[in-house]
């Protein structure tokens, strides 16, 4: 027997005397203890991969132009391939090892899939960034969206499946807890 509430409809806490308000609550504590802080921490994540996305960008400019004038012209219509550098500088690092990118490392964030909090898709996370980067594109204030959320989720955590949480207080989860049911399964 675990101190996590059972799933809702479980005997054992149904009846007339508030259990069930006890298991909602248990519920939503872990969620906020999950998403405390995370929309300021993405912003300031943000930034950090903004400048390292510049970096990347600068230094592959560089070397695909030295290239590009080594082969006479011909390597040029490989600087085209710049504008895929925060695609899968963002992707290749969410699918990663640390499922977040260096900012967000940096900050303490992890992305995770709502339903289990396992470790994002290729699918998943390449939805999750191209919807960041049409969001940006059309109109940051998009991302308040995230603030009116109770798991301060921005639409593209949504449409994809994923949401972006602590990564400290995913090590005091229960095994077995599910952010999308609430509930710890057995």
């Amino acid at each position: 027997m675990t101190d996590y509430p059972p799933p809702p409809g479980d005997p054992r806490w149904s009846g007339p005397d508030g259990r069930e308000e006890q298991w909602r609550d248990a519920a939503y504590a872990w969620d906020e203890t999950l998403t405390r802080g995370v929309p300021s921490r993405r912003v300031w994540a943000w930034l950090v991969d903004l400048v390292l996305l510049g970096a990347l960008a600068g230094i592959a400019w560089c070397v695909l132009l030295l290239f590009g004038l080594l082969t006479l012209g011909l390597g040029l219509p490989l600087l085209g391939l710049l504008p895929l550098i925060p695609l899968v500088y963002t992707v290749a690092f969410v699918i990663g090892p640390l499922a977040a990118t260096p900012g967000q490392a940096l900050f303490g964030l992890r992305v995770v899939r709502d339903e289990d909090l396992g470790s994002p898709t290729l699918p998943q996370a390449l939805i999750w960034t191209i919807g960041f980067y049409v969001t940006m594109a059309a109109g940051a204030i998009w991302l308040v969206f995230a603030l009116l959320t109770v798991r301060r989720r921005t639409l593209h955590d949504i449409v994809s499946g994923l949401v972006v949480v602590r990564g400290r207080a995913l090590t005091g989860m229960p095994s077995g807890w599910s952010m999308a049911a609430g509930y710890h399964r057995a």
